[in-house]
């Protein structure tokens, strides 16, 4: 998604500059993270042109199919994220100085996919869980000391160690 200073100066000079927009960002699936496909973004919001600063408002929405944490199977995930991006016209403007997200313009176009991919990629959940009944159900559950325990079912199990002080315990009740 790019644009001129010009398009952007002439059209923003009495009102925001509004855009809307498809931006295909497929190549975040190559990356390494947990995004097995993505579809192409709507990109949609205004740009204001303040002094030697453009600040685009924008929201970014599509959907995502990430993994199940538990059971590995695919969930989409939709989303919708708000950003604000700003841009400096300044050739005074070292990036250094402020610790202000401001990014500087090189030339003449200004492009706002690399600003698009990174507000997504930072709003990727850590984890997600499939809702899917039968992906439940192969879910594995069980395994090499390790045990799967819901909040719903909590049974009071007894040790298998201590199985037989148990039963001392019943002698002790029979005694008295």
């Amino acid at each position: 998604m790019k644009f001129t200073l010009g398009q952007i100066k002439n059209n923003a000079y009495n009102e925001p500059f509004a855009f809307d927009d498809w931006v295909n960002v497929s190549e975040l699936e190559a990356m390494n993270n947990d995004i097995r496909e993505i579809d192409s973004a709507h990109v949609y919001g205004t740009a204001f042109d303040q002094g030697n600063e453009i600040v685009f408002s924008f929201t970014i929405s599509g959907k995502m199919i990430l993994p199940c944490a538990r059971t590995l199977v695919d969930v989409p995930y939709p989303f919708e994220i708000k950003a604000t991006e700003i841009f400096s016209e300044s050739t005074y403007y070292d990036g250094e100085e402020s610790e202000d997200e401001i990014h500087p313009i090189d030339g003449e176009v200004l492009d706002l996919t690399p600003y698009i991919k990174e507000n997504i990629l930072l709003e990727v959940p850590y984890r997600v869980f499939s809702d899917d009944e039968e992906a439940k159900r192969h879910a594995p559950v069980k395994g090499n000391d390790w045990e799967f325990v819901s909040e719903e079912k909590t049974e009071k199990k007894i040790d298998p160690r201590l199985k037989k002080l148990e039963s001392l315990l019943e002698d002790n009740e029979k005694e008295e």
